[in-house]
């Protein structure tokens, strides 16, 4: 803790060797952006890339920290939402940067959630053969997802992301402030991603998920922002081990997909988790309710080899559709969130029925109630309650 009562800064390190970086998390690293990236800078100089609304809730504050270390700083705000992930605004970026005369040792920043992060990683990809970036990933989703591993892209009429490049960055600034502003449905989108790390392999983080639900939606204070941190820290420190390990998705890193392109009963329309959609966010695909409903299913995963890992998503054996939507993905070709299929078969993580390594005696249904329990704490079950 310092003076103040708040947590210390945490480090979380993704090894890839000579592309190898930190993923810091802690509160005002936004504040004290220009004392973090300076080390990295070729010349005191940086081109700020970020979205309407995170403009006009954080912008003066990054230029501030950044002019306190004596950095120049130039920014491109781009619309906000989904639909920002095309060419025309990739290309927008990318002339921009340009006429910026940014150069390659140059540095640019990424500060926004995952559709800014995807989208300026990629620019940085193939700007002048190559550029460096930073990540300052403003929601949850993006903090303990999309800003690690160096997944970029855009999307396109074919599906989704299936235009991009594996790009690292050369940090990672995950600013749990940024939180604070958040909408209580972008906190949800994020926090699905936080339990499934949960249920990809670590049964005491999803039980300390449980106990610490209410205080990390709530935020506020010091000491539920010490939580948050946490959560934070844990869901990259998983990550950054997979991604290590697998930096292409050739094995393991397919088991992130899990959410992405598993069905899930209770989140269909309707279902007991179901959130409203909401236009332009992130984490319509793998929301709260469908990694919490397949927690328990999901931990067998984790100890299966890489093989297993990019077989056939088997559908839950209760939905009444399941069978026809399987039918579906395969005549398509691709799984329905648009995954490209590997070897004739669409890539998905593999879920299993049953408990996994850690789960003890809890199996068949009761892992389900218990996942489902721990996503109540965020999500009334009860639509009128919501």
């Amino acid at each position: 803790m310092n003076a103040g009562g708040e947590r210390a800064m945490d480090a979380v390190r993704v090894a890839l060797g000579a592309r190898s970086y930190e993923v810091r998390i802690g509160s005002g690293l936004v504040t004290r952006a220009g004392a973090e990236i300076a080390p990295l800078l070729a010349r005191p100089k940086v081109a700020i890339v970020t979205e309407e609304r995170v403009a006009a809730l954080h912008l003066e504050t990054l230029k501030a920290g950044l002019a306190a270390a004596g950095i120049e700083a130039q920014a491109l705000v781009l619309p906000a939402g989904e639909a920002t992930k095309c060419w025309g605004e990739l290309q927008r970026t990318v002339e921009w940067l340009l006429a910026a005369e940014v150069e390659r040792k140059d540095m640019v920043l990424a500060f926004g959630g995952g559709v800014i992060g995807d989208l300026v990683g990629f620019a940085a990809a193939i700007l002048r053969r190559g550029i460096r970036f930073v990540q300052i990933p403003t929601t949850l989703l993006a903090q303990v997802d999309s800003s690690v591993g160096g997944k970029t892209g855009i999307n396109s009429p074919h599906g989704k992301n299936l235009i991009g490049a594996f790009h690292q960055p050369a940090l990672v600034l995950a600013d749990i402030d940024m939180l604070d502003t958040l909408t209580p449905r972008d906190f949800l989108a994020g926090y699905g991603e936080v339990v499934k790390y949960g249920g990809l392999g670590s049964l005491a983080f999803f039980e300390w998920l449980e106990a610490n639900g209410p205080a990390l939606a709530a935020g506020g204070s010091a000491a539920n922002k010490t939580l948050r941190q946490e959560a934070v820290r844990r869901s990259v420190q998983m990550k950054a081990g997979i991604v290590a390990r697998d930096e292409t998705e050739q094995g393991d890193r397919a088991l992130l997909n899990l959410g992405h392109t598993c069905p899930a009963r209770a989140d269909e329309p309707g279902g007991a988790l179901a959130l409203p959609p909401s236009p332009g966010s992130d984490g319509d695909e793998t929301r709260s309710g469908r990694c919490a409903g397949r927690a328990s299913r999901c931990r067998r995963a984790a100890g299966a080899d890489a093989a297993g890992q990019e077989g056939r998503c088997r559908p839950d054996p209760l939905h009444p559709r399941a069978r026809h939507r399987r039918r579906v993905c395969r005549r398509r070709g691709r799984s329905r969130c648009g995954a490209r299929r590997a070897g004739g078969r669409p890539r998905r993580a593999v879920v299993h029925a049953g408990s996994g390594p850690e789960d003890g005696d809890r199996k068949g249904d009761g892992g389900r109630a218990r996942a489902r329990a721990a996503a109540e704490i965020l999500i009334p079950l009860d639509p009128a309650k919501r």
